[in-house]
């Protein structure tokens, strides 16, 4: 197969990205987002926000990260971050797709996508991190914009929150502080999320 023909493969596969739908919801509560949605989010927020990370950033590779690392969702599936029986099985079934997507680009290609992925879901680099501090932040925001309808519909609580949260400062204190005065106290006051 030719280089153009594989990378154009791709490009139609993770097309798919427009049809795996998340569990928040736009920030208007209108309907559930989708991953490309949500990367995209990602991504913009990359940009205007990687001023606040807590070490100077290459803020393209940040864009990189975020826009590819949910395509193993194609296979994978959504995981709701709630959901530990999901989440028991999740490792498996996004490493098994990581190697059956990745590999439709050209094995240059491949090898750089599945180093960002490996990359984001490590969590050890100062990109990786930040990365991650946006992957946590963004549902916050539009939980709280929505009127906490997805925490209201699986009736998350404050601790889950918090513990899902545990890690996500670590990339930017700043935006954590940030995220927790005006979305997650406010979240609670109004009883969307429970105490």
């Amino acid at each position: 197969m030719d280089r153009l023909d594989r990378q154009f493969d791709f490009i139609r596969e993770t097309d798919g990205l427009k049809q795996v739908v998340r569990q928040s919801y736009l920030a208007d509560a209108s309907r559930r987002e989708n991953d490309a949605e949500h990367s995209w989010h990602l991504a913009l927020m990359a940009i205007l926000l990687g001023e606040y990370a807590d070490k100077d950033i290459d803020v393209l590779r940040v864009v990189a990260m975020v826009l590819i690392h949910d395509i193993v969702e194609l296979d994978a599936g959504d995981t709701y971050a709630y959901d530990s029986e999901g989440n028991a099985t999740k490792r498996e079934r996004e490493l098994k797709a990581a190697d059956r997507i990745f590999n439709i680009l050209p094995e240059d290609q491949a090898a750089y996508l599945r180093s960002l992925w490996d990359e984001f879901e490590g969590q050890e680099t100062k990109e990786s991190l930040f990365a991650n501090t946006l992957d946590k932040l963004q549902p916050l925001v539009l939980n709280d914009a929505s009127g906490g309808k997805a925490w209201k519909e699986h009736g998350i609580k404050l601790s889950q929150v918090l513990e899902r949260n545990k890690n996500t400062a670590k990339g930017s204190k700043e935006l954590w502080e940030y995220a927790g005065k005006n979305f997650i106290e406010p979240s609670v006051e109004k009883g969307m999320l429970k105490r």
